[in-house]
C-alpha cells in the first residue's frame, strides 16, 4: 500500500482532533507501514487497540507491524487471532499466509492463501500470492489455471501482480515488462519526488547501492569482492545503503570495510531513506533489489540521486520511470530483448554478475554422509545436482531431470531441501514417473563454506526453466562443478547461460530439452568426458575473467565514470 505523505498527514490531524475515531488509527497505521515507518505504524495499531480492545482490524494492523519488524512469530499470532474472529476476512487471511511463511509455518500458509483466494478467487494479487507460494512448497495441484488465471490478470492491465514473483511464470520478456510497468505506475503515482539535486562540487564520484541483502546473502556473496576491488579505484566512493541489519556475518564485516561508508537504514520510513541518499550526495544509484521482496521502490521513486540504475538482484526491467538504466551484458541482454525494457541498457564487456573470487571450497564431508551414493568404479554413482530454490523446480524442469535420471543407471539427484512438504512431493512426481524416489537426496540449507564444498561431490549442475540458477550457477561454477542450462528468452533465463558462454562453455547452453537431457545423459555416462569438461572448467575459471574481479572492477570503474562523465556534459548543454 502506497499511500501520499499528505494523506499520512490528513490522517495525523484527524487523530489529533478526534482521538477516539478509531476508523482513523486503523487508516493512519495503513498509511504508516506504507510509507514505511514501523515505529509509528506500531503506535498507531495500539492505540487502535485500546480504544476497541481485541479488535481484529486492529489486531491485523499490529500483526501486519511486527511482520514488518521481523517479529515473525509474534506476527503469526496475532493475525492468528485476528483470522479466527473474521473467518471471512480474505486480507486479514493473506496477512496470516505471510506471517506464517516467515514464521517456518509452510503448510499453514497454504492454507491461509488458499482460503483468501478461496474468499476473493477472481483477485489477481491473492491468486499470484497464492500460486508464488505453491510453486515453493512444489505443490503443482491447480498450477497451471493459477498460472492462466495471473498472466491474464497482467494482459488486462492488472497493477495487483508482483513482478519478482511473475519470473517464475513462462512468460515473455514483453509480458514481464507490462507487469512490472504496472506495477512502477501505481507506485508512481503515489509516492512524491524530491526536489532537482543541487550539483555537487567537483571529487570522487559517489556511487550508492541500495539492497537488503547486505551481509550473509546471495547479494552479499556476490558483491563483496568486486567492492574490495574497488578501493583501488580513487577516483570512486563507495556507499552501502543497508536495508537489513547486521547480521553479524563475515560478509557484513567485509562489506562495512570495503565501503566509504555502510548506511545502516533498515526499518528507517522511506522518505527518511532517501534524504539520506541525497544527503551522501550520491551521483549514481544502483539498485540491488528491485522488485524482489524486502525492496524499497518507493524509495527510488521519490528520485534521490540523479542517475538511477536497475543491477543484479532482479532479473528483468524494471518498468519504471525512475529508473534510467539497467546494467547488463550482451548475452544475458542481447539487442532483440531491448524493446522489452523501459531502462536504457548498458553492457559489461564480461558476464554482468560478479562473484567472490576469495572463497576456498574446503573439503566435504563422505559421500555417505551427506546421503549420497558410493561410487562403484565403473562410473555409478553420478550425482547430478539442483541447488536452487523450490520454487524454480517447476513440473517442466523437474520431468526433465528425472529423464536424465532415467537414462544413467545409479544416479542420484542431488536437490537443495525445499520448505514444508515440498521433499515429499518431489519425491511422489518422481515415483509416479516410475524413478525410485530413494534417486532424490535433499540437502538441507547450510553455512555458505558447508554448502559450497558439498559441489566437490557433484558431477553436474542441472538447471532450472524458465528461472535459471543464479548465484547458484556461479557457486557451482566456482567450485568446478559444470552447469547445464537451456538459454530461454528472457533475462531470468538466460543468466547461466551468460555465466557459461563467458567462460568459453558455450556447448553446456543447449537449445531444448531434448538436448538437455541428450547432453546430461551422455555425460553421465561417459566419466572421461567428464572429467575433461571439468578439466576445461577448472581453466576456465583461472583465464577467462568471470571470476576476476580486478578486471571486473576496472570494468565497472570505467563504464560508470563514463555515464557519469554524460549526464554532467548533457547537464550543461
Amino acid at each position: 500500500m502506497n499511500v501520499p505523505y499528505d494523506e499520512r498527514q490528513h490522517l495525523r490531524t484527524a487523530v489529533q482532533r478526534q482521538p477516539a475515531d478509531f476508523i482513523a488509527w486503523v487508516m493512519l497505521a495503513d498509511a504508516e507501514l506504507g510509507a514505511g515507518d514501523l515505529d509509528a505504524g506500531e503506535r498507531a495499531a495500539q492505540r487502535a487497540l485500546q480504544l476497541r480492545r481485541d479488535h481484529p482490524e486492529a489486531l491485523a494492523r499490529l500483526g501486519r507491524a511486527r511482520w514488518m519488524q521481523g517479529r515473525h512469530e509474534e506476527a503469526a499470532n496475532l493475525l492468528r487471532h485476528a483470522s479466527r474472529q473474521v473467518p471471512q476476512h480474505p486480507g486479514i487471511a493473506l496477512w496470516l499466509g505471510h506471517a506464517l511463511e516467515d514464521a517456518g509455518q509452510p503448510e499453514a500458509a497454504a492454507d491461509a492463501y488458499r482460503r483468501a483466494h478461496a474468499l476473493l478467487p477472481d483477485e489477481a494479487y491473492v491468486a499470484a500470492q497464492r500460486l508464488n507460494w505453491q510453486r515453493r512448497l512444489c505443490d503443482w495441484r491447480g498450477l497451471e489455471a493459477l498460472s492462466q488465471q495471473v498472466r491474464g490478470a497482467v494482459a488486462q492491465g492488472n497493477p495487483a501482480v508482483e513482478p519478482f514473483a511473475f519470473l517464475s511464470e513462462d512468460a515473455s520478456a514483453a509480458e514481464q515488462l507490462a507487469c512490472a510497468r504496472q506495477r512502477a505506475q501505481v507506485i508512481a503515482a503515489s509516492t512524491p519526488r524530491l526536489p532537482p539535486p543541487t550539483p555537487r562540487p567537483q571529487g570522487p564520484l559517489r556511487v550508492g547501492f541500495l539492497s537488503n541483502g547486505f551481509g550473509a546473502h546471495p547479494t552479499g556473496l556476490l558483491t563483496v569482492a568486486l567492492f574490495e576491488q574497488l578501493r583501488a579505484h580513487a577516483g570512486l566512493q563507495v556507499h552501502l545503503f543497508a536495508l537489513n541489519g547486521d547480521d553479524g556475518s563475515r560478509i557484513r564485516q567485509r562489506l562495512q570495510a570495503a565501503a566509504h561508508a555502510l548506511h545502516a537504514v533498515a526499518g528507517v520510513p522511506h522518505a527518511a531513506i532517501a534524504r539520506r541518499i541525497r544527503e551522501a550526495g550520491i551521483d549514481v544509484l544502483f539498485d540491488l533489489r528491485g522488485w524482489g521482496g524486502g525492496g524499497t521502490p518507493e524509495v527510488l521513486a521519490m528520485r534521490p540521486a540523479p542517475l538511477q540504475v536497475n543491477w543484479l538482484a532482479y532479473p528483468g526491467t524494471s518498468g519504471a520511470p525512475w529508473i534510467d538504466y539497467v546494467l547488463a551484458d550482451a548475452f544475458v541482454l542481447p539487442p532483440a530483448l531491448e524493446p522489452a525494457f523501459s531502462e536504457t541498457v548498458l553492457r559489461l564487456p564480461r558476464a554482468f554478475q560478479p562473484s567472490d573470487n576469495t572463497r576456498v571450497v574446503e573439503a566435504p564431508p563422505a559421500r555417505g554422509e551427506c546421503g549420497l551414493p558410493g561410487c562403484d568404479g565403473n562410473g555409478g554413482g553420478v550425482v547430478f545436482c539442483c541447488f536452487n530454490n523450490s520454487y524454480k523446480l517447476n513440473p517442466r524442469s523437474v520431468a526433465r531431470m528425472l529423464e536424465v535420471l532415467r537414462g544413467v543407471p545409479g544416479s542420484v539427484l542431488w536437490l537443495l531441501s525445499g520448505p514444508g512438504l515440498a521433499d515429499a512431493r518431489l519425491r511422489e512426481v518422481a515415483r509416479s514417473q516410475g524413478i525410485d524416489p530413494s534417486r532424490l537426496v535433499f540437502m538441507p540449507k547450510l553455512p555458505h563454506p558447508q554448502y559450497l564444498a558439498r559441489y566437490r561431490h557433484a558431477d553436474l549442475f542441472l538447471d532450472t526453466h524458465p528461472y535459471n540458477a543464479h548465484t547458484t550457477a556461479s557457486d557451482a561454477l566456482w567450485a568446478g562443478c559444470p552447469v547445464l542450462t537451456t538459454p530461454g528468452r528472457s533475462f531470468a533465463a538466460r543468466v547461466a547461460g551468460s555465466l557459461n558462454h563467458h567462460l568459453g562453455l558455450d556447448e553446456m547452453n543447449v537449445a531444448d530439452d531434448a538436448a538437455f537431457i541428450a547432453t546430461a545423459v551422455r555425460l553421465g555416462n561417459d566419466p572421461a568426458a567428464r572429467a575433461a569438461l571439468r578439466a576445461r572448467l577448472a581453466s576456465a575459471r583461472d583465464t577467462a575473467g568471470v571470476f576476476d574481479m580486478a578486471g571486473f572492477a576496472r570494468d565497472f570503474a570505467a563504464l560508470v565514470q563514463d555515464l557519469a562523465g554524460r549526464q554532467a556534459h548533457a547537464a550543461q548543454h
